[in-house]
């Protein structure tokens, strides 16, 4: 079963650099997590307990929604309405585990999964050459079709800009393309009929010539105005959409930088995973010309094939090749890494090779996470993870894709697995929480896109007909 593993560490780091805070790799003491997360957990998707009073006296029965629905009617709240601690307590009972529904299948590799912001637009992109923008509430029809450009090896992500009027997309090339998406135009073709055009970022003004690398991870800063990138360079990659051109290039990592993301809407802090099995926190506020880490946070055994932060600019979260994920606090960050950095021997290959038995037990002597999950696979391709929604679970699940085609749910604190979506034939590689309803869609290798949903049953409903598994091997 899946847990919350409260690790203590072995081994002291340095203090965090200034422009975050302070802390030194302490031990952990095993409330943290049940005392901080916790709290913080509960006031975003716990009710008010004076809604939870059915009667005089001081017992409280389990709080239920009939129980919360008299409880406002008295108003015993004082507020004569829900929260928005009160709406999540309801929303997050109904997870999206009904279905699923098939949205649309191709003949290629679906890698890319993505709701916009406010829900209406989802994005899914396809090994071959091929993005489709659905319009949600206009019954899921194709808003956009897009040929990609100059494509290497596969669509590796794509992003929509917080406005959605633009959409980028990465592959195994130093060029990121932007297309306009706002318009009417259903096709569209590279500068034919709208704007469709690449981002070179292997100049700047601090590299001589062009550079050959892929960018496996590409962001919109919230304000629209900045895309951060992570690279097969070891590096990861600011660029500057209104001076059009690249602002900031940062040797990250001793090996590819996998997942990279901004901290919070200020866009100031920047987090990245890379496989030489570390996440690290950048500040660019007190950013040094050496380029060095405001923290680094160890734990991992493999390499981070994905990363998301919780928005708050504390927490955020890792999927590792070492089959789990990782819950972090930046507070406990490192400011460098001191105890050696075990791994497997070089032989093993996540992209074709099963996970040794050997090496689930393993534990890091310096493992500075506050919460370990386990029970989904990370093999083949970089799985990818993410916070439930704010606005209707107050982010009181973490889920993920995986190798062995399903879709995992686990609860933040206790670390439960809540559910796991079975439909697919190949590996979940990406999946996204509707922001507002309790729906989720997966995309997976066998080219299905999937919609799930709470649909009023207490029993999910089984698919008639299950794509069948295609043996392949890939390589991202």
């Amino acid at each position: 079963m899946s847990r919350p593993r409260k690790d203590r560490s072995t081994c002291e780091g340095g203090s965090a650099s200034d422009g975050i805070g302070t802390s030194r790799g302490r031990n952990v003491t095993s409330s943290y997590l049940d005392h901080e997360v916790a709290q913080l957990t509960k006031l975003r998707s716990e009710p008010n307990g004076l809604l939870s009073r059915v009667g005089l006296g001081k017992s409280l029965l389990p709080v239920s929604p009939v129980m919360m629905l008299a409880g406002r009617e008295s108003n015993y709240s004082g507020r004569g309405r829900f929260s928005s601690a009160d709406t999540c307590h309801v929303l997050s009972r109904y997870l999206p585990v009904n279905g699923p529904r098939k949205i649309d299948q191709m003949n290629s590799c679906a890698y890319v999964s993505q709701f916009s912001a406010d829900g209406s637009l989802f994005v899914a992109g396809f090994q071959e050459s091929e993005i489709r923008i659905y319009n949600v509430n206009g019954g899921w029809k194709v808003q956009k079709d897009i040929l990609a450009k100059s494509l290497r090896w596969t669509i590796t992500d794509a992003s929509l800009s917080p406005d959605q009027r633009y959409l980028v997309y990465a592959s195994m090339s130093p060029i990121v393309h932007i297309v306009n998406v706002g318009s009417s135009v259903t096709k569209s073709h590279a500068n034919v009929t709208e704007i469709h055009e690449g981002l070179d970022f292997s100049v700047g003004d601090d590299i001589e010539g062009e550079r050959s690398f892929g960018i496996f991870s590409v962001k919109f800063s919230t304000d629209g105005r900045e895309l951060v990138a992570a690279s097969s360079d070891d590096s990861i990659y600011v660029y500057d959409l209104a001076a059009n051109k690249l602002a900031l290039r940062i040797p990250a990592h001793k090996s590819d930088v996998n997942s990279v993301c901004f901290a919070d809407e200020s866009g100031n802090v920047i987090y990245s995973g890379s496989d030489d099995n570390l996440c690290k926190v950048w500040d660019r506020r007190c950013f040094v010309t050496k380029g060095q880490a405001a923290g680094v946070l160890t734990g991992h055994l493999e390499g981070i094939t994905s990363i998301d932060s919780r928005g708050d600019g504390r927490y955020f979260i890792s999927n590792g090749k070492d089959q789990s994920i990782k819950l972090w606090d930046i507070r406990k960050m490192s400011s460098k890494v001191i105890c050696p950095n075990p791994r497997l021997r070089n032989d093993w290959d996540y992209r074709w090779m099963d996970y040794p038995p050997r090496a689930r037990n393993r534990k890091h002597p310096n493992d500075l996470s506050l919460a370990t999950y386990e029970g989904h696979s990370v093999l083949r391709t970089l799985i990818r993870c993410y916070f439930s929604p704010a606005y209707s679970t107050g982010q009181k699940y973490i889920y993920t894709g995986s190798s062995d085609s399903s879709v995992y749910i686990y609860d933040v604190v206790t670390g439960a697995q809540v559910a796991r979506l079975e439909y697919h034939g190949d590996p979940v590689r990406d999946c996204s929480w509707h922001p507002f309803y309790p729906t989720l869609v997966s995309s997976s290798w066998d080219g299905v896109i999937a919609e799930w949903e709470f649909s009023g049953s207490d029993e999910p409903q089984v698919p008639s007909k299950p794509p069948s598994r295609r043996r392949r091997r890939h390589f991202y």
